[in-house]
């Protein structure tokens, strides 16, 4: 009986159970021999003590006795003798329980014994519902042996091995106590279905509990295999920015003048400030916009790098683009404001109160100008911010708000869509503004015109409620994400979906289109990222990494670089071309809901419900990937360097966006919870 520990193996309680094996096979010929009508039978010809062997010939020769027994009283006394270890050793020895209390059900369920599974899961449920929640409440679902093949979760588990990290002294803690109990069936599990990684020393903090326990096997093999995939991450080819930068237009005209103009502004000026008082104002503000447009120059090196991204052609037949629309986009851009990390945006947060926590998502138009809040009661609602100055408010109201709150003359001050029969869960502005999607519990899709202010299409193809709703970077086509495990694609002009992309072992919670159009990546419960071809609906990548749930994911803007956050507040830099995580972002404390790359790709925002808006400097940790190429096939374990903490009172951050002159706009609900 061997225990993987890495590079090295611990046998010596395995030749222990081969002798008591080799002992009790022994007996029981004995026993078969004095009664004919036995109905078990074992003889020494038919047993294989190799190892890979050695944990079916314990479950086989256990059938002898009661199974369920065995299995309950088995966990019963692991479980009581690990929460009676001291406590320096505790926390690590827990880590055994959860993975052989999954596979203590699920074998009982293999062999058909359904109320004992039943009664075993519900007596012992409690003890994981903390660090497995999501889990346990799949597992709940089955219900007969059919199951464990049919539910693709259930028959990963089933499939593949738990990781689990331990030190040496806890690890012969529990080969002494295997030893001395000589619990055949909890010795089968474990050897069947945990790798220990034993490390040398003290135990681990109790902190490193979550990092402590990952599935490998199978699924990360399959995910290697996938990540080998060839894939095209470059910008598409003729872009806007591409003419722009072809007519040396990334400058505007001020900007082409200012060497001629400011000196003389700024001896104007300077005149002007001796008269003291209020007068100093412009004076700082040109000050200002010197130095922003020293630095913007500076970082235009940095910017550069989705210029110099690979071209690629579209694989989906792209909208045409009005000629006015073309102009104000080509306008934003020449106005673009070059961030660095020592160049921030300018950040307007708009919140929500009165919301009685029924707010569900929030999002926000490309030039911050519209703003919707999607909402518990079915509703969705849009502020423009322009009629919002005018009627001298400055505030979003929340649901109660029908009649003066927030109010000119009674009128409201947002416009009301209508038409969900379940809670709006996820809003998204189309490119230009004139179109809003919205997804909902109904498990529809609704796409309502913002010039007209209605409903104008209902999309159904989702079978559970649809978690999340993302138009294209260049609209028409649009995706969605849904608790069917599913993420689809879809356009405008056609009520059916054009690819369904299923392979998640559990929700897709979000989704998120690829800069060139080419490909959509999707977030799930399962604790993958997963990006997916919309050409062919096929898998190309999987990033495994993360410990929770993951809520939000970002594209760079050259398309090279995808963010993701997750329910513990972790957020991971992964590089596209490889599928290897680049660096990991640590100081939230909560959930991060969103997360937004500058125009030019040189930071990232992320927000959270831990009521934070956090600024990162994406170059520094992109910079040495780069370089090396990962040709050793080793992640960079530099941190990213976290710029700014910027703080509400609060206001937990459920959305961000950059808009094309790089100004970040957020917006977040006043929780009186926080």
């Amino acid at each position: 009986m061997c225990f993987g520990t890495g590079d090295r193996k611990i046998s010596d309680i395995g030749d222990s159970v081969k002798e008591d094996i080799h002992r009790r096979i022994f007996q029981q010929e004995q026993q078969n021999k004095n009664n004919k009508n036995s109905t078990s039978s074992i003889t020494a010809t038919d047993v294989s003590l190799s190892d890979p062997d050695l944990a079916k010939q314990i479950l086989v020769f256990s059938q002898s006795e009661s199974i369920p027994t065995l299995y309950h009283d088995g966990y019963s006394k692991l479980r009581s003798w690990t929460y009676s270890s001291l406590d320096l050793y505790k926390h690590e020895l827990l880590r055994v329980l959860y993975p052989v209390f999954i596979h203590c059900f699920m074998d009982l369920i293999a062999k058909s014994h359904l109320q004992e599974a039943r009664a075993f899961f519900n007596t012992y449920r409690e003890d994981h519902e903390m660090m497995h929640s999501r889990d346990l409440t799949k597992l709940e679902g089955v219900l007969s042996p059919s199951h464990l093949e049919e539910m693709e979760f259930a028959h990963t588990l089933r499939q593949s091995k738990v990781n689990i990290k331990i030190c040496q002294y806890s690890y012969d803690l529990l080969l002494q106590y295997l030893h001395k109990t000589q619990s055949i069936t909890m010795l089968g599990i474990i050897n069947e279905h945990i790798d220990f990684q034993v490390s040398p020393g003290q135990p681990s903090s109790i902190s490193d509990d979550a990092e402590a326990f990952s599935l490998v096997g199978s699924g990360q093999d399959a995910a290697n295999l996938i990540n080998q995939k060839e894939i095209h991450w470059g910008l598409l080819e003729d872009s806007l920015e591409d003419r722009l930068d072809k007519a040396g237009g990334l400058l505007s005209d001020s900007e082409k003048t200012e060497g001629e103009g400011k000196e003389g502004e700024l001896d104007e000026n300077k005149k002007k400030s001796t008269e003291g008082g209020k007068q100093g104002g412009p004076l700082k503000k040109l000050k200002k916009d010197k130095v922003v447009g020293g630095a913007g120059k500076a970082a235009r090196g940095e910017g550069e790098k989705s210029t110099a991204a690979p071209r690629v052609k579209p694989e989906l037949t792209l909208p045409t683009i009005s000629t006015d629309v073309e102009h104000s986009i080509l306008e934003d851009l020449r106005n673009r404001v070059q961030l660095n990390n020592s160049t921030l945006p300018s950040v307007s947060f708009y919140t929500f109160i009165n919301t009685h926590n029924g707010l569900n998502c929030s999002s926000i138009s490309h030039d911050g100008s519209l703003v919707a809040g999607g909402f518990s009661d079915s509703s969705l609602k849009v502020w423009d911010m322009a009629k919002l100055g005018r009627m001298g408010s400055s505030v979003l109201q929340g649901e109660n708000d029908e009649n003066t709150h927030g109010s000119n003359n009674g009128k409201r001050c947002y416009t009301l869509y209508q038409g969900h029969s379940g809670p709006v869960y996820s809003a998204s502005f189309s490119p230009f503004g004139d179109f809003l999607l919205s997804s909902s519990s109904d498990s529809t899709i609704r796409l309502w015109s913002t010039k007209l202010n209605a409903n104008v299409v209902c999309y159904k193809g989702h079978n559970y409620p649809v978690w999340d709703v993302q138009f294209s970077p260049l609209g028409h086509y649009f995706a969605s994400a849904s608790h069917d495990r599913t993420a689809r694609i879809w356009s405008m002009d056609r009520i059916q979906p054009l690819r369904i992309l299923a392979g998640h072992l559990s929700d897709v919670d979000c989704v998120q289109w690829h800069m060139n159009c080419n490909y959509v990546a999707t977030g799930s419960s399962d604790k993958t990222v997963r990006l997916w071809d919309v050409q062919t609906g096929e898998c190309i990548r999987i990033f495994i990494g993360h410990r929770s749930m993951i809520l939000s994911l970002a594209m760079s803007p050259d398309g090279r670089y995808m963010a993701s956050g997750d329910e513990d507040g972790s957020i991971m830099m992964w590089d596209v071309s490889n599928g290897r995580c680049v660096t990991p972002l640590v100081g939230h404390t909560s959930c991060v809901w969103s997360l937004a790359f500058s125009c030019e790709g040189s930071l990232l925002a992320s927000g959270s419900a831990d009521s934070t808006v956090k600024l990162w400097d994406v170059n520094t940790s992109a910079k040495a990937p780069k370089t090396e190429d990962n040709k050793s096939g080793n992640t960079n374990t530099n941190r990213l360097r976290s710029l700014k903490t910027l703080t509400t009172k609060s206001t937990p951050v459920y959305a961000l966006r950059f808009s094309r002159r790089n100004l970040l706009f957020a917006a977040g609900a006043l929780s009186t919870n926080v």
